[in-house]
């Protein structure tokens, strides 16, 4: 939010110079960005069902079906990928793919798939709850595994 008021005000202060020019108009452009990051990123909506686990994290949503999903854990990153910043990354973990919508301040659950989304074979998420998430997904996952026998 900070920089979303920071790029509006050197914004209005170029305007207020004269007509729109390439800098005012990359003024403009930043903040139009980062009030689209502020506005769009500011929830991660987590849905569980018992067919599906459901991510929406502003204009990106992954739905990922509870018979694709091999594992769940609490998360342990090494500290430098933890402080790569909040919002939606992709990075290389242990040697495996992974998506990871965070904020900072909370810890993760970590997914592992049994088949890959795209290049994505781990999805991580933060929420306030990571032990009630674990519990929930690995227990309608092992009710999933006893009806299809």
């Amino acid at each position: 939010m900070g920089l979303t008021v920071v790029f509006l005000l050197v914004f209005i202060w170029r305007m207020s110079l004269g007509s729109l020019d390439v800098l005012g108009a990359v003024f403009l452009a930043f903040f139009v960005m980062f009030l689209f990051y502020s506005l769009s990123y500011r929830t991660l909506v987590i849905q569980l069902s018992p067919a599906t686990l459901r991510l929406k994290f502003g204009v990106i949503s992954w739905r990922v079906p509870l018979e694709n999903i091999e594992g769940c854990r609490l998360d342990e990153l090494p500290t430098l990928m933890r402080q790569g910043g909040a919002g939606i990354h992709f990075m290389l973990i242990r040697n495996r793919y992974r998506a990871s919508l965070n904020f900072l301040e909370y810890p993760r659950v970590v997914v592992a798939l049994k088949k890959k989304i795209g290049p994505v074979r781990d999805i991580s998420f933060s929420t306030r709850q990571p032990e009630e998430i674990v519990r929930l997904i690995q227990r309608l996952n092992h009710e999933e595994h006893k009806e299809s026998f």
